[in-house]
């Protein structure tokens, strides 16, 4: 039976299912358990299955990092869209797109840890650890 579910991690569709479980916020491994217990606050591990969502010291610098890179490419094609297409001087620029930002950057922050869940997840089934096991 496990083996099986190696041949199928091995093919791909692993992959695709554990991005969409935490997409929709959902434990990467079971698909049951919820990956939040309220807005970006992330569960210690699944209630469903009992996959440990983050297991080391510092393991959120990945959601972190796609966060801000995500955050930093959206703020500067906003920046070229208002110099691009506005008149506005630099203070009005800034006083419209800065708290837009805030507000972007704060909207994104569950998905970004929600993909960075699913990241970690596939790194340990695609290594074989010993208590990563997709499930259907």
């Amino acid at each position: 039976m496990h083996g099986q579910r190696w041949r199928a991690a091995r093919g791909g569709g692993v992959g695709r299912l554990c991005l969409l479980r935490t997409w929709h916020k959902r434990c990467p491994q079971c698909g049951q358990g919820e990956l939040f217990l309220r807005w970006a606050r992330l569960r210690e591990r699944c209630e469903v299955c009992g996959l440990v969502y983050r297991r080391e010291p510092g393991s959120e610098l990945g959601s972190v990092t796609l966060s801000t890179l995500v955050n930093t490419v959206l703020a500067a094609l906003l920046f070229l869209g208002i110099w691009a297409l506005t008149d506005w001087g630099p203070w009005v620029g800034l006083s419209v797109s800065a708290p837009l930002m805030v507000a972007v950057s704060y909207a994104l922050l569950p998905a970004s840890m929600s993909v960075w869940v699913a990241v970690e997840y596939l790194t340990d089934v695609y290594n074989r650890e010993w208590w990563a096991r997709p499930r259907r």
